[in-house]
């Protein structure tokens, strides 16, 4: 691995999995929360543009941090070298959700 590691990070919001590229990952100082900084785009001045990534660009500008839950997380994962962020429907279910504790009746 290089000095400056990659992390690839896994998650899903809003119906859609999101795939993101950073410089650092940890554990916030908010509770139930994972800190990602320093996130990375390809710089691709080329003719394709792929809509996904644009769509993530935007979403992401000017955010230097972000805090995503736990329970949002599909994978974090250290790489060789940074890929194509994107967004992609999961409605499809290739990602289960995480069970959540049903509460008892309190009534």
């Amino acid at each position: 691995m290089s000095d400056n590691p990659v992390y690839r990070v896994v998650f899903v919001n809003n119906g859609n999995t999101y795939e993101i590229f950073a410089e650092n990952v940890e554990q916030g100082a908010l509770y139930g929360f994972v800190e990602v900084q320093g996130l990375l785009f390809n710089n691709r001045s080329g003719i394709l543009v792929d809509p996904s990534e644009e769509k993530l660009k935007a979403e992401f500008e000017g955010v230097s941090k972000t805090q995503i839950p736990h329970h949002s997380i599909v994978r974090i994962d250290q790489v060789e070298k940074q890929g194509v962020c994107k967004i992609t429907d999961s409605t499809g279910g290739v990602v289960t959700p995480f069970p959540m504790p049903i509460s008892p009746d309190k009534g």
